[in-house]
């Protein structure tokens, strides 16, 4: 019996693995919360055009009359774009002369969008865009190493010391080769540091607030590395963690603990059963003690959760939150069994001050989201019914970890949201923008936020990068 059992693991521990390298696509579902609602429909300025439906709809019969090639917007305009294809990042820096520029990740596994990319001209690999002006976005260099080829989501740049990272990732999870490049100094001309083994395994990433250390988020490898880069040309391996099905690897300002978001762990019970958001204590490995040891110090669930996908620290009036945002749709209803109107776990505001008990304080939920809307009517619209996307979240992030007063998300099929979070309890949409083709959206780019500017960039997977300008409500709460 205990060998049978033996076996029953090693075979869901392998469509666990075979399932996370492809993005992280299952986790268990969790029980029904009906307190979990959808935050309230902006109220959108003349001059908008509207959604027509339920909010972050996409009717299939506004795509068969013409609406959806109108595109959505929300107190939001077009300001520029780049390119035919997007993956999951969008970055942005502002070097030591003043130039800024955007970095852009082109394909969402390579080389699945190779062809177009060298048919359009768009070019491989991580795109180099100088910023100056925002309504032209410029290429200046593409960015073709082994990682910056297939970076899946791992692309980060560190602020502090002007690095460029990224991790090779693909379906098999990959090696992990990091390859490092200083952007301090001219932001539209990389200069490689070095290209290495020290990831061992790629998937997402996290970088520490000074620079100094770069981990490395191999899901698949149930793996995660942390890369010494004092010396970008040297990159040398710290501390390995075994055990965690991780995602988005996020650190404190002290860069003493980490916000994980745990994709779950292979179960009798299900693919990946019980994800969540882990915390750290990586003090010793910031430290740079000899064998550090990485502890966990706390853990928080959640009904509603799909697949975890990182979790932004900031902090407001002296407490401490992550802003946790869930991938796609829980696939596997009880465990194992497919279906496509799986659970939604889109995004949440959660309270980290004591590590050891972190809540949830609201959650950022649109109405396509919620069960009750989860319909056959809502399926039939394009890409909706998709596994990897449809209507469900992928990244959101903030312009500011201190104080910030607005969100941005990526929600796939729904296109660019934005939310006003100035109360935390009672956050509220302000804004949207959504450009969908004939087979819908496919926002899955974690923004980029140009205060100066008042706009946000993010890209879509099969139409580029956009330059989206905020309107006066949603300006006005930039830092």
């Amino acid at each position: 019996m205990r060998r049978a059992g033996g076996w029953r693991q090693v075979a869901i521990a392998a469509v666990a693995a075979a399932v996370v390298a492809g993005g992280g696509m299952v986790a268990a579902v969790g029980d029904d919360d009906e307190s979990a609602e959808a935050v309230p429909v902006a109220e959108c300025a003349p001059g908008s055009r509207p959604e027509t439906s339920i909010q972050g709809r996409v009717p299939a019969a506004d795509v068969a009359s013409g609406r959806a090639a109108q595109g959505y917007t929300c107190n939001t305009e077009l300001v520029g774009r780049h390119g035919r294809t997007g993956g999951f990042k969008v970055q942005r820096y502002t070097d030591a002369s003043g130039r800024t520029c955007a970095y852009y990740d082109s394909t969402r596994m390579f080389p699945l969008d190779a062809v177009t990319n060298l048919l359009n001209g768009n070019g491989l690999g991580v795109i180099v865009l100088d910023m100056t002006n925002p309504a032209k976005p410029r290429k200046t260099a593409n960015l073709m190493t082994p990682a910056m080829l297939s970076p899946h989501e791992s692309l980060l740049v560190n602020e502090e010391r002007g690095l460029l990272a990224a991790v090779m990732g693909n379906l098999l999870t990959a090696p992990g080769i990091l390859d490092v490049y200083d952007i301090s100094k001219n932001c539209r001309r990389p200069r490689l540091m070095s290209s290495t083994p020290s990831g061992l395994l790629g998937h997402e990433s996290g970088f520490s607030p000074d620079g100094r250390t770069f981990w490395s988020s191999g899901s698949a490898g149930f793996l995660m590395t942390a890369v010494d880069l004092t010396n970008p040309r040297r990159p040398r391996i710290l501390a390995s963690k075994p055990g965690v099905v991780s995602h988005g690897l996020r650190l404190s300002d002290d860069g003493d603990t980490m916000y994980v978001a745990d994709m779950g762990t292979p179960s009798r019970n299900s693919v990946l059963d019980r994800p969540g958001l882990r915390i750290f204590d990586v003090s010793e490995v910031d430290e740079r003690v000899a064998q550090p040891e990485i502890r966990e110090i706390g853990r928080l669930e959640w009904p509603e959760v799909s697949i975890p996908q990182v979790a932004e620290p900031f902090e407001r009036d002296g407490h401490q939150y992550v802003l946790e945002v869930d991938e796609f749709s829980d696939l596997f209803g009880d465990g194992f069994t497919f279906t496509t109107k799986g659970p939604v776990g889109a995004a949440r505001i959660i309270n980290v001050d004591d590590p050891a008990n972190p809540y949830v304080v609201s959650d950022l939920r649109l109405e396509v989201h919620q069960p009750e809307n989860r319909t056959d009517e809502l399926f039939d619209d394009p890409g909706a019914s998709s596994p990897l996307g449809g209507y469900s979240a992928h990244y959101c992030s903030v312009p500011t970890r201190d104080d910030p007063r607005i969100v941005g998300c990526s929600m796939i099929a729904s296109g660019l949201r934005l939310f006003d979070i100035s109360d935390l309890e009672n956050p509220r949409e302000i804004g949207y923008f959504n450009q969908p083709g004939k087979k819908g959206s496919n926002a899955l780019s974690q923004p980029a936020w140009d205060v100066d500017s008042g706009t946000v960039w993010y890209s879509d997977a099969t139409s580029g990068l956009y330059v989206v300008r905020l309107g006066e409500t949603a300006r006005a709460l930039l830092p």
